[in-house]
């Protein structure tokens, strides 16, 4: 009987164990330590959505600090996206049917590729929206542009050209999804 109560126990340690440094070690391939996000291609008739968009996953992966950003040649894996669509769609009007606020939302298809086994690990469309309006000013515009249910002089981040803005935040929330996408794929 204590034989099988040792047993119980050391099996629930090593399950426990296993499970403790499974979660801890996270969910990307071992082998994977560096990663390069070559140019955004680009579909749209957008100008400029290219380098903002690579610039914005760039700085995101940094500062997540995931995996260490590098060129193709010396990268371990490669995220590769192509912007597929642009839109802007009315997103509120006023009484007498005048839009008042817009959503731009950015639509992309990405590629997460293993350089050394040759194989892609994530494929996937992504859609990331951000919210304007038509006053030119989006720190006294009465819209919550990032979504963080802060608006106007609460929320010290939003400033900048509406429409330009709303794209930044539309980028972030896709870079939001793919890391979040990689973290867990594994």
């Amino acid at each position: 009987m204590k034989r099988m109560h040792v047993i119980i126990i050391l099996s629930t340690l090593i399950m426990l164990t296993g499970c403790g440094f499974y979660s801890l070690a996270g969910s990307i391939p071992p082998h994977i330590k560096s990663l390069a996000i070559p140019l955004v291609e680009n579909q749209t008739a957008e100008f400029g959505l290219s380098e903002a968009v690579t610039d914005n996953l760039q700085a995101s992966f940094s500062e997540e600090n995931i995996l260490r950003l590098t060129d193709e040649r010396q990268a371990d894996s490669i995220l590769r996206a192509t912007i597929i669509g642009v839109s802007d769609k009315a997103r509120a009007f006023t009484k007498t049917e005048l839009v008042t606020e817009y959503q731009y939302q950015i639509r992309m298809k990405l590629e997460w590729y293993d350089v050394a086994n040759d194989k892609i690990l994530l494929a996937k469309d992504y859609s990331g929206e951000g919210a304007y309006g038509l006053s030119g000013d989006i720190s006294n515009d009465g819209i919550d542009n990032d979504g963080d249910g802060r608006i106007d002089g609460d929320d010290d981040d939003e400033f900048g050209e509406p429409r330009e803005y709303a794209a930044r935040i539309a980028v972030e929330n896709i870079a939001d999804q793919i890391i979040n996408d990689i973290m867990s794929t594994w």
